[in-house]
């Protein structure tokens, strides 16, 4: 560790990010209208920015103070912090690229590189980052070291092996078995084994030693964090709902991110309890909610303002999503007394390492639970274990819930795909369906 850089990052962290933050507050734009079927906004929001902000702009002063790790959304992140790296998830940054509309750009730049448009948005994002060093974060770190794991696809495996060979760097992968119908005691003590295996090689990697009780502190602030979350989104139940889904996918961001660390457990003590307030005091995310509707896939970053705002005006609030419990839904397999077998049930069974029997019962339960009238299931073309089956849930949700779905093809963060015509007769169609379907029951 360098004594000079190590002093230039507390620098930064007392002093230089708190007067990033201000200037920005400072010299912020004012900001867009919000349409009337809008209710108020979230007073986190604020403090949202502020956390990732704050961590992208610390990230540039790292290397050198502490060992960087780039990072898949589904890999067991707190052996990690048990050895304090800095992590940067790509599929993140991604988001946000797609978010800013600039996707399209960095896919592009990829492609000249001879990477295929069929890849996954997220990989081709950042695939373009790495061969320009473009980024609207400002500047990222590289990577001392990539962890990944194949429980939410195969391409991740790949994408980290062209960054991994491009940079000569380590990577080290967590294979997960997927669960076809459940997971065995097989497949628990293997996915455990490998994680104790990491040990020597993060040891090296890091040159830091490894305590079991670290490990255990991160175990509990994430169970404690990913437990709020879900909590968070059980008050979606209420009617009115709080917020939205669309607020959800960037409130999403520190549970992914920066799990195992105490800002990730802080935030959302404060989202939980902005949201409990508002439920007490009858406060909706849309100014009238009619209709509850659940999103099924990732979000498609570049149009959500506009799908939030198509839906709210339509009086349609989406209450429940499968991709933002997927943070929540297994994390009561987390057991600090157990760290291996328990870290192996958690990231072994997500939504996207498991059956699509279990999808469409979690599906049934979700649609019951929050007073769903209808769905929309994005059918992404980058993410692929996520879409494929949609259409045999949809078939089997109408069949026996009687549940009007739209089928909405696009992508995650390649605003390319997004066919406008095409869309809006879609939706059209869904919404007519929807509200004939209300008002006749």
């Amino acid at each position: 560790m360098s004594l000079a850089k190590s002093l230039k990052f507390k620098f930064m962290k007392d002093y230089g990010a708190p007067a990033l933050l201000t200037f920005q507050n400072f010299k912020k734009r004012k900001p867009r209208p919000i349409p009337e079927a809008f209710g108020p906004p979230l007073k986190a929001n604020q403090r949202l920015k502020e956390i990732l902000t704050r961590h992208y702009f610390l990230s540039r002063y790292v290397p050198g103070v502490k060992k960087v790790a780039w990072v898949t959304s589904g890999a067991p992140v707190e052996l990690l912090r048990a050895f304090d790296f800095y992590t940067i998830y790509p599929e993140n940054h991604s988001a946000l690229v797609g978010a800013k509309k600039q996707g399209a750009d960095y896919c592009g730049i990829a492609e000249s590189d001879g990477f295929s448009q069929d890849l996954c948005s997220y990989a081709r994002i950042d695939l373009g980052h790495m061969l320009s060093g473009k980024t609207p974060a400002g500047k990222l770190p590289k990577p001392d070291l990539l962890f990944c794991s194949n429980n939410i696809c195969q391409t991740v495996l790949y994408w980290y092996k062209a960054i991994a060979h491009e940079l000569d760097i380590p990577l080290i992968h967590f294979d997960a078995p997927f669960v076809t119908t459940q997971q065995t005691e097989a497949d628990v003590r293997y996915m455990a084994q490998q994680l104790q295996d990491m040990i020597p090689v993060l040891e090296r990697i890091s040159g830091k030693i490894f305590y079991l009780d670290d490990l255990e502190v991160i175990l509990k602030r994430s169970m404690e964090s990913s437990q709020t979350w879900g909590t968070i989104l059980k008050e979606m139940q209420a009617k009115p709902a709080p917020m939205t889904i669309f607020d959800a996918f960037g409130h999403l961001a520190p549970i992914v991110s920066l799990r195992g660390l105490p800002v990730a457990e802080d935030y959302y003590h404060i989202l939980l309890e902005e949201v409990q307030d508002r439920v007490a005091r009858g406060i909706g995310a849309i100014t009238e909610e009619r209709y509850r509707l659940i999103w099924d896939n990732i979000a498609i970053w570049y149009k959500v303002r506009y799908l939030a705002t198509f839906f709210a005006e339509r009086k349609m609030n989406f209450v429940s999503a499968t991709y933002t419990n997927a943070w929540a839904e297994t994390t009561g397999y987390l057991d600090v007394k157990d760290p291996w077998n328990s870290m192996a049930k958690t990231y072994g069974q997500i939504i996207l390492n498991n059956n699509l029997k279990h999808r469409l019962d979690l599906m049934k339960s979700m649609i019951n639970d929050y007073g769903v009238h209808g769905m929309v299931m994005h059918s992404t073309r980058s993410c692929k274990p996520y879409s494929v089956g949609q259409f045999d849930l949809r078939k089997a949700l109408n069949t026996e819930l009687d549940l009007p779905a739209v089928i909405l093809d696009a992508d995650i963060a390649d605003e390319r795909v997004w066919s406008e015509q095409q869309i809006q007769t879609r939706l059209e169609a869904f919404c007519e369906t929807l509200e004939d379907q209300v008002s006749a029951t």
